[in-house]
């Protein structure tokens, strides 16, 4: 009996945790920053993004890293659990926004070849996309907000 009353108890605080966090979500934490502009988001936002992310990466992304997201072998880095894609959020807007002309290690393969720009896309369209990569193909990582992609294009701007 008591085991039940247990359970019961901690079902209970797991709902009123569960519920407290998922109405953060559209609030504002102590420093006035949403939590969208981190990148978390409602479930049903993040399933809309996925899509949208997809049929960016479909248009932009496919002929030069491929629909498993494993590249070209020696022309394009695969964006399969690689720190690029799975690390640092402003050094992946970065790479989108200037493109990338350097050499440089994944899994002990050598990559030489141009990433041209692709600051044509929209904050939306790069947020969706870069949130897409880091979620597709075996990743799982947080998603890139709009306000991110806006915050590095401002100083990629100066």
């Amino acid at each position: 009996m008591m085991k039940r009353v247990f359970f019961a108890a901690s079902v209970l605080m797991a709902a009123l945790v569960f519920s407290s966090y998922t109405g953060m979500l559209n609030d504002q934490d102590r420093v006035g920053i949403s939590v969208r502009d981190a990148g978390i988001l409602r479930q049903d936002e993040f399933k809309a993004s996925m899509a949208r992310g997809k049929i960016a990466y479909e248009s932009y992304c496919l002929a030069c890293h491929q629909g498993d997201g494993k590249g070209v072998p020696g022309m394009s880095p695969t964006l399969v659990k690689t720190k690029w894609v799975l690390g640092d959020k402003k050094k992946l807007i970065d790479i989108l926004l200037k493109g990338m002309d350097e050499e440089i290690e994944i899994n002990g393969e050598i990559i030489n070849n141009v990433m041209p720009a692709q600051a044509m896309l929209s904050d939306q369209e790069m947020a969706d996309v870069l949130t897409y990569v880091r979620n597709s193909f075996g990743n799982k990582a947080s998603a890139i907000s709009v306000a991110e992609v806006k915050k590095q294009r401002a100083k990629t701007d100066r």
